[in-house]
């Protein structure tokens, strides 16, 4: 009797140790607790990490005119303190706001940027020269490019992963103005045949006009777009090689007798150039063998304020 006594009495310690124990509730976070705008009031420990690893794991998207895409946090190489978050807001007020830690990640967002970059930039496109329109140059439409914002794109895609806010980002963008534009184009040069007149522009607006000589009948200045394609100064003359008239002559070096004055602006059209010349009478007339013949001081003005790929547009008029 006295060992059944015992027995019983020992049984009813270890229940009643045992008791409290077995009845105690698991820690749950206290209501309206948020972490990085997750609610997670009155959850306990490992639901609540659970939805933040979720929520920090949605895709971000991004957006530009109609196209639209997502992007994983992990692919920028963005992680979450998850762990210390919950273990914050476990011993947190009520209604408590708790931040997310999310780990630096800002090499490689630009990375990702520069790539966005690469895919959506578009080059501006300066104007060129295409023709003569109403005896002025005709230019191309000048457009402007397009390029990404870069450093505030990377600040806006690192704002919502540390905000933990998936909103759409536009995507962020500059217009790249052309370089050239028909108001800064520069020097373009119009032949006009039969005018005899050599005009300089500068863009659209014209600077100064000389009386030139060209090509006569029998070796008529080409009409066409060209563009310059040698500068010299003090040039030699050359006997055009498989020319009939140049035969038997030989080569003239600079000086006063030299049929190309003194500058010689070679173009793209060829054995044909602009240059001075020694016979001003000739001025006004179709007496060259094709080239633009001007006065010796005019044609060194001109060669003042043009350079190699200044456009020489010739006309018939």
């Amino acid at each position: 009797m006295i060992r059944l006594l015992a027995a019983v009495f020992l049984l009813a310690v270890v229940l009643g140790v045992a008791a409290p124990d077995a009845a105690r509730k698991p820690v749950v976070i206290a209501p309206g607790v948020t972490v990085a705008g997750v609610k997670v009031g009155g959850m306990t420990s490992e639901p609540a990490r659970d939805r933040i690893r979720r929520a920090f794991g949605r895709l971000l998207p991004l957006k530009y005119g109609d196209k639209k895409w997502r992007i994983s946090p992990r692919y920028l190489g963005a992680s979450a303190s998850v762990d210390n978050a919950v273990a914050k807001a476990l011993t947190s007020p009520a209604r408590a706001r708790v931040d997310l830690k999310v780990s630096p990640t800002q090499a490689r967002i630009r990375r990702y940027v520069r790539r966005l970059n690469r895919l959506f930039s578009r080059d501006p496109v300066s104007s060129a020269v295409v023709g003569v329109s109403g005896g002025r140059p005709a230019f191309s439409e000048a457009t402007p490019g397009v390029a990404v914002r870069q450093d505030e794109m990377t600040k806006a895609i690192a704002y919502m992963l540390r905000t933990n806010r998936r909103l759409p980002i536009p995507l962020l963008t500059k217009s790249v103005p052309p370089e050239v534009t028909p108001e800064n184009y520069g020097p373009v040069v119009i032949i006009f045949r039969e005018s005899k007149r050599l005009t300089l522009f500068s863009g659209p607006n014209p600077v100064r006009s000389f009386q030139i000589a060209t090509g006569s009948a029998d070796y008529p200045t080409p009409i066409g777009n060209f563009s310059i394609a040698t500068m010299q100064q003090n040039p030699w003359w050359i006997p055009p090689p498989d020319s009939d008239w140049a035969q038997d002559a030989e080569p003239i070096p600079p000086g006063p007798g030299n049929p190309l004055g003194t500058r010689w602006m070679g173009l793209t059209a060829p054995l044909v150039g602009i240059h001075g010349t020694p016979d001003a009478a000739s001025i006004g007339y179709s007496a060259s063998h094709g080239c633009i013949r001007m006065r010796v001081p005019e044609a060194e003005a001109l060669f003042n304020e043009v350079d190699v790929g200044t456009p020489v547009l010739i006309v018939a008029a």
